[in-house]
């Protein structure tokens, strides 16, 4: 059964880059509406699940919503954005609404390492764009903060047991200077998918 990366679309008008680069990297992908089911996913046989970004406040009503059973089905899982408040708000975490976003380039400082910074000097700062409104304040129980910001105390964060993790800037944009290392390193080392060749859908 060939690799296989779900991604899950919660509105983002960036969603098909994030499948771009998956595809750039030699990977099969899906892109999927986020009304898609965990049982619905677990039939597709993935490798790994990547929740996208998109524009609505986390906890809102008809805010899209996280299926929690995609946190069940043994694969690792990348939140970006709206996807990591996902993340941190259905585990537990700490969100703060806004009512002003934070849009454009910000100077990424890596607190500590983790899988998904693999092979980036962690003792610079990496230049990383970001479109979001809502924030993590605390991160959920078992995670631990793995990137910050000057306004953000927590931009990036990662359960690496439960192989869980989280930006809110967006890698799959060029503006991010590491985001394909990052996007390749969710694939490679911490999904551990073999190259196919095939395209993205």
């Amino acid at each position: 059964m060939p690799s296989k990366v779900i991604i899950i679309d919660y509105g983002s008008q960036v969603t098909q880059l994030i499948a771009r680069r998956v595809r750039e990297a030699g990977v099969y992908s899906e892109i999927h509406p986020c009304v898609v089911t965990a049982a619905q996913v677990k039939a597709m046989q993935p490798s790994a699940i990547i929740l996208s970004g998109g524009p609505a406040s986390v906890g809102e009503k008809d805010a899209p919503a996280l299926d929690k059973g995609f946190l069940d089905l043994g694969v690792p899982v990348l939140g970006i954005c709206y996807g990591m408040q996902l993340l941190a708000f259905n585990l537990g975490g700490g969100l703060e609404q806004s009512e002003t976003r934070e849009y454009g380039p910000a100077d990424l400082r890596f607190v500590r390492s983790c899988a998904l910074w693999d092979g980036i000097d962690l003792t610079k700062l990496s230049r990383v764009w970001m479109s979001h409104g809502d924030t993590v304040k605390t991160p959920p129980a078992g995670f631990l903060v793995t990137g910050s910001t000057d306004t953000l105390e927590v931009a990036a964060m990662a359960d690496e047991a439960r192989k869980i993790y989280a930006v809110q800037f967006h890698p799959e944009v060029h503006h991010s200077v590491d985001g394909d290392t990052m996007l390749r390193n969710f694939l490679f080392k911490i999904a551990k998918i073999t190259r196919t060749g095939l395209s993205s859908l």
